[in-house]
């Protein structure tokens, strides 16, 4: 938990006014990987690593916003809110600034000091909890309506017309509607979504590789066209298709020689990623915790072969994982490419997990990993300072 107070000081100092604080969390994806831009299911969870904004109003119609993480100030006229050039981090709340006013929400000019303890560029969704902690904090300065539904779709939408990141919606949402000691089924087509309530004496453990990826940069959205093209070519002789979503592994094999070799293999994840999660919700409900590891590590073969977004230093510390006592599963989490992988770990046996694995992981690599243990958070809100 970061020093609100301290948080507090810091905006007075630069701002001189005093600020309201909000917190958005980042996420891990306990299973559905690469499904959400698939119309799919996925499985998330808000963790208690955060995006924070102090914010205050100001008397003009700018929006004046400080990064400590970057250690950089910009601004930008409400009226002309426009790109402070590619891969900047100002984009994510310009994007979303600008998304929020084309969508009738005048807000007002706006201070804010933003401070994030979500690890850049990890797989556990910074970019997200920046875009829904600013939104949420714009909205409610201007004590405007608050649709939480609606924020994720604007964030979304930010982030893949003003960053360039074609994300699908999960990251957003988890951002807005994360439950505490809870994962959230979300269907991404119709926004259908229920709590699922986390085993008691497991734990969420967070391994991060240390190496980065860039989610903007190429290979994810090269992914979404791939996928894209697999739809366009099976709609040729499955005319009722409108995504991966609905597409059968029968339907995909009977119509394999349509696709090309690349296609074919990304479809496939999707398709047997869906209906992995389905049989995960199933197995969660009846308390079958060795059918869901046994689906996560099929999700982490399938995004390593098929999907190929896995990477030697994450198939390396599943690998450790998955051998170490009272783990149920492990599997890569996020976009891949590097980032981190999630685990799920018996309360006991959490520490030594962590040594057993930092110790193997940082042997064969020469890196040393950040482990992160993290119940399951609540979406976005503004804190209190007491």
């Amino acid at each position: 938990m970061r020093d609100l107070i301290q948080l507090q000081e810091n905006f007075r100092a630069r701002f001189g006014t005093p600020a309201a604080i909000y917190r958005a969390p980042g996420r891990v994806n306990l299973i559905g990987e690469h499904t959400d831009y698939n119309d799919g299911f996925v499985l998330p969870a808000a963790i208690e690593s955060y995006c924070w904004v102090a914010a205050g109003p100001r008397s003009d119609e700018k929006l004046v916003i400080h990064s400590e993480n970057f250690n950089g100030t910009v601004e930008v006229d409400l009226d002309s809110i426009s790109s402070p050039g590619k891969n900047h981090w100002a984009n994510y709340p310009f994007g979303v600034a600008d998304k929020l006013q084309e969508a009738g929400k005048r807000f007002n000019g706006a201070n804010l000091l933003i401070s994030g303890d979500v690890p850049l560029g990890a797989g556990l969704s910074s970019s997200a909890a920046v875009e829904v902690a600013v939104g949420f904090a714009l909205l409610h300065q201007s004590r405007l309506a608050i649709d939480r539904m609606e924020l994720a779709r604007l964030c979304q939408k930010a982030e893949n017309e003003f960053v360039g990141a074609r994300c699908g919606i999960m990251d957003q949402f988890i951002a807005c509607h994360g439950r505490a000691s809870n994962a959230l089924l979300l269907d991404c087509r119709s926004l259908e979504f229920r709590p699922v309530k986390l085993p008691h004496g497991i734990q969420l453990v967070i391994c991060n590789t240390m190496v980065k990826h860039e989610i903007a940069s190429g290979e994810y959205n090269r992914r979404r066209t791939e996928c894209e093209e697999g739809v366009r070519v099976l709609q040729k002789a499955l005319p009722e298709i409108r995504a991966l979503r609905d597409v059968t592994l029968a339907q995909l094999e009977t119509h394999r020689t349509l696709l090309s070799s690349t296609v074919y293999f990304r479809c496939r994840h999707v398709v047997t990623e869906n209906h992995r999660t389905q049989e995960a919700i199933r197995a969660l409900d009846s308390e079958n915790l060795s059918a869901f590891g046994s689906l996560m590590r099929e999700s982490h073969r399938s995004l390593c072969d098929d999907y190929e977004v896995s990477c030697r230093e994450l198939d390396l510390t599943v690998e450790i994982a998955s051998a170490q006592p009272g783990v149920i599963g492990a599997r890569l989490t996020g976009g891949g490419f590097g980032g981190c992988t999630i685990n799920l770990v018996e309360s006991a046996a959490v520490d030594a997990f962590k040594k057993n694995v930092a110790t193997r992981y940082h042997a064969q690599t020469g890196l040393k990993p950040e482990i992160y243990v993290s119940p399951a958070a609540e979406g976005v809100q503004q804190v209190n300072v007491l």
